[in-house]
C-alpha cells in the first residue's frame, strides 16, 4: 500500500516539478484509497443491468427484446449519458452542479431563435452547433469562476445559475417552443450509420474521450488529487483554481452537447427543455461509484448507470406502470448505491 501510495504521490505532481513532501504523499494516500472503482463494482453494475434486461424479457417478451426497443433506450440514454460524462468530472473534483438542465435548456433556446438559425440557413448550420456549444461553455466558465475564485458554494453558485439560466431561456423564447426549420441540421444528426442513430454514436465518443481524458492524462491525475485533498494538490503544484474553472467549463461543454442532440431529437428548442435532467445525471454518477465527496470518479461506472436507469423507465413504461412508481424505484437504488459507496469506502479506509 506504501508503494502505491508513492506512486499515487508522483503522478500526481508529474509535470508540476514539485517536490513530495509529506503532506502531499498524505493527500495522495487518501486521494489513492479512492480513486478507481474496482472491477468487482462494475462486474456488479453490469449483473444489474442483465438482471433488468431479464425482467423486461419475462414481462414484455419481444417488445422490450426487439432492436427497435434497444435503439430506442440507447437513443433515450444518449443526452443525459452526456450530462452525466460531465458531472462525473464535477463530483470527481468535489463539485456538484444544480444547473445543467437549465444551461442545456439555454443551449438549446439561443441556437434555435429566428435570428439564429436565419443566419445559419445563409451560411451553414454549423452556426447552430457552435451557438450551443459556446453558450454552454460560457455558462460552465460563469459556474467555475463563482466557485473558484468567487469561493461560492458550489451548491448556491449552480442553484443562482439553475434560475437565471432557466429564466433567461424563457424571456429568450417567450415562453414558446422554437421549431428548427434548417433542415440540414436535422438530417445530419437524426441520421443513422449502419442502423446506428448518431445520437448514439456521438454519446458513444463523448463517453470514450471522457474514459482518456479522465483515466490517460494529467487532467484527469490532477481531478482525482483536487477532489480527494485540494490542500495536498496545490502544495504539489496543481493550480486548484484554475483547474476547477476547468472543470466547469467542461460540464458547460456537454450540456451544449446534449442540448444539440436534444435538439435533433425534438426538432425543437425549448425553455423546458432538461427539467429535472440534474437529478437524472447526479443519480447515473452515483451509481456508477463516483463518489459525492470527491476523489473518485468512474466513466465506465456512469455510462453502465444511465443504462440502467433508462432501461428501468423502458421496462416501467412497457408494462405500463406509473411515473410515480419509476420514481420509487429510482430513489431506492439512489439509497442502496450511497449506502454500498459508504460501506465500501469505511471498509477500505480501515483496511489501510
Amino acid at each position: 500500500m506504501k508503494e502505491n501510495s508513492m506512486q499515487a504521490a508522483q503522478a500526481t505532481v508529474q509535470g508540476t516539478g514539485a517536490p513530495v513532501t509529506e503532506e502531499t504523499e498524505r493527500g495522495s494516500r487518501a486521494a489513492w484509497r479512492t480513486r478507481v472503482p474496482s472491477a468487482g463494482r462494475n462486474l456488479g453494475l453490469v449483473l444489474a443491468l442483465g438482471l433488468l434486461c431479464v425482467v423486461g424479457l419475462v414481462t414484455t417478451g419481444e417488445r422490450f427484446g426487439s432492436v427497435a426497443n434497444m435503439l430506442t433506450i440507447l437513443r433515450l440514454a444518449a443526452v443525459v449519458g452526456v450530462v452525466s460524462i460531465g458531472m462525473t468530472f464535477v463530483i470527481t473534483g468535489g463539485g456538484i452542479d444544480l444547473s445543467v438542465g437549465a444551461i442545456l435548456a439555454l443551449s438549446s433556446v439561443w441556437a434555435t431563435t429566428l435570428a439564429t438559425q436565419a443566419m445559419a440557413e445563409n451560411t451553414h448550420w454549423l452556426l447552430m452547433v457552435s451557438t450551443a456549444l459556446l453558450v454552454g461553455l460560457a455558462c460552465g466558465v460563469v459556474n467555475g469562476a463563482l466557485v473558484a475564485y468567487g469561493r461560492v458554494v458550489p451548491f448556491i453558485a449552480t442553484l443562482a445559475m439553475l434560475a437565471s439560466a432557466r429564466g433567461l431561456a424563457e424571456i429568450i423564447a417567450n415562453r414558446r417552443t422554437q421549431i428548427i426549420e434548417v433542415r440540414e441540421f436535422i438530417d445530419v444528426f437524426g441520421a443513422s450509420v449502419l442502423g446506428v442513430p448518431v445520437l448514439v454514436i456521438m454519446f458513444a465518443i463523448v463517453a470514450v474521450l471522457g474514459w482518456v481524458l479522465l483515466n490517460r492524462t494529467t487532467f484527469g491525475r490532477r481531478t482525482f488529487a483536487v477532489g480527494g485533498n485540494p490542500e495536498a494538490a496545490r502544495l504539489a503544484g496543481v493550480k486548484v483554481q484554475r483547474h476547477t474553472l476547468m472543470l466547469y467549463a467542461l460540464v458547460g461543454l456537454c450540456c451544449g452537447i446534449a442540448a444539440i442532440m436534444l435538439m435533433a431529437r425534438t426538432t425543437t428548442g425549448s425553455s423546458t427543455h432538461g427539467t429535472l435532467i440534474e437529478l437524472d445525471a447526479i443519480a447515473a454518477v452515483v451509481i456508477g461509484g463516483t463518489l459525492l465527496s470527491g476523489g473518485r470518479g468512474s466513466i465506465g461506472g456512469t455510462v453502465i448507470g444511465v443504462l440502467i436507469f433508462t432501461t428501468l423507465t423502458n421496462v416501467f413504461t412497457l408494462n405500463n406502470l406509473s411515473i410515480s412508481a419509476q420514481s420509487v424505484a429510482k430513489g431506492l437504488i439512489i439509497v442502496i448505491a450511497v449506502l454500498l459507496q459508504q460501506r465500501f469506502a469505511n471498509r477500505h479506509a480501515t483496511k489501510t
